[in-house]
């Protein structure tokens, strides 16, 4: 892999960071950098696993893009946000896509901040909204429509996404921004790593983020945060299951928007919760998509065989990412008696993220090297396995 590098040497020149719209998980803000490219900051651990990844599970991860500088900006009327300095090999301009969901919806957040009758800046925005609607954006149960809508009007009225949004990549890029603020200086350089926006190609991006694994502390976890991790697991289904939800987002084709449920949600569920929340993450508000169900099965097999493979493997503190798209192509469309689509196979993809904790032989904890695979990935993939099959007998 060949790292791509920023250049450091035309400091007026960036790409403005926008928060990643269908972030449904983490507490790292995932910055869209451009149609098919997101960023995040930079762990070591991290991103040496993307330099050494075994040629196995490249098609189960994101493609590693290289690293880049960020620096915080202000813009003409004071707004602060994240720069990126354009690759070399990319220096033109950043032509964002006149549809761009997410252009469009922070463009005219943004806007609303700077308005005359209302020149708060960004920040206060964002963090108004956060403790005003707070019940409502980051409940762990709600349907992003009118609300969303209601935040996205555009100066004459018109609104730019009729559809919603998930406020959790808002809400995590408000902590970052903040975060930064309050520990650096304005002008200080930081890495963030680029990735494949592994959503790009869906319309409407249906996205289950699981945590997997029964233990979730790193080898090099302090006490405390070990002691916390461990309590979570024990009372969630991270215990009984090997994984929990972490974040989801299903397109509701009746209501035009996304139902979505955080991580707080995720940890409070029973295991039969689990299996009721997997259904709902297949179903569209109008029937259940029996079609997605094999083509998830198949490429969660694979992955199991992929990760029986890796020995000293453990994948800490890692998610799952199962991904479809919740606007049907015109050709698979059922008519009014059919239970189930023909035709193309259903788009599907299955995707490990989040490699900041996970260990191996050869990295840089030499201290700690665990042998075979990782027993506890593999509980949780092979009940998650059972689980969808089970479904996929009943229906």
């Amino acid at each position: 892999m060949v790292v791509l590098h920023s250049t450091e040497g035309n400091a007026g020149a960036g790409v403005p960071l926008e928060p990643f719209l269908h972030q449904v998980g983490g507490h790292l803000s995932m910055l869209q950098y451009d149609a098919h490219t997101v960023c995040k900051p930079l762990i070591s651990q991290e991103q040496k696993f993307y330099e050494s990844l075994p040629l196995a599970m490249r098609c189960f991860t994101p493609q590693y893009k290289g690293t880049i500088t960020v620096r915080l900006r202000r813009d003409s009327r004071g707004h602060l946000g994240l720069v990126a300095n354009p690759l070399k090999e990319n220096l033109e301009p950043l032509q964002v896509p006149p549809d761009s969901r997410a252009a469009a919806i922070w463009q005219t957040l943004k806007q609303t901040a700077s308005s005359d009758s209302n020149p708060r800046p960004l920040a206060q925005l964002a963090c108004s909204l956060k403790e005003s609607t707070a019940k409502v954006l980051l409940s762990p149960d709600c349907h992003l429509s009118g609300q969303a809508s209601a935040l996205v009007e555009s100066a004459d009225g018109s609104q730019v996404d009729r559809r919603g949004f998930n406020p959790w990549g808002l809400h995590c890029h408000q902590a970052h921004l903040t975060r930064l603020c309050a520990e650096y200086p304005e002008d200080k350089r930081h890495r963030f790593l680029l990735l494949e926006n592994v959503v790009s190609q869906y319309r409407q991006p249906c996205i289950l983020d699981l945590k997997m694994g029964t233990r979730q502390h790193g080898d090099d976890a302090s006490e405390e945060k070990k002691a916390r991790h461990m309590k979570k697991c024990a009372q969630s289904t991270s215990a009984c299951l090997g994984m929990r939800i972490c974040g989801m987002q299903v397109y509701q084709t009746d209501k035009k928007s996304f139902l979505c449920k955080d991580k707080y949600y995720g940890r409070k569920l029973s295991e039969e919760g689990f299996r009721q929340t997997l259904s709902q993450f297949l179903h569209d508000g109008i029937r259940f998509r029996t079609e997605l169900l094999e083509p998830i099965l198949q490429r969660l097999r694979a992955l199991l065989t992929v990760i029986r493979s890796q020995s000293s493997y453990r994948f800490y503190s890692s998610s799952l990412l199962i991904i479809y798209d919740g606007q049907e192509p015109p050709q698979l469309t059922p008519g009014p008696s059919q239970g189930s689509t023909s035709g193309d196979p259903a788009r599907v993809d299955v995707r490990m993220i989040d490699f900041a904790h996970t260990t191996y032989k050869g990295s840089w904890n030499e201290h700690i090297t665990h042998e075979g695979p990782d027993p506890g990935y593999i509980f949780g993939l092979e009940n998650l396995i059972r689980i969808l099959q089970d479904i996929q007998e009943g229906e």
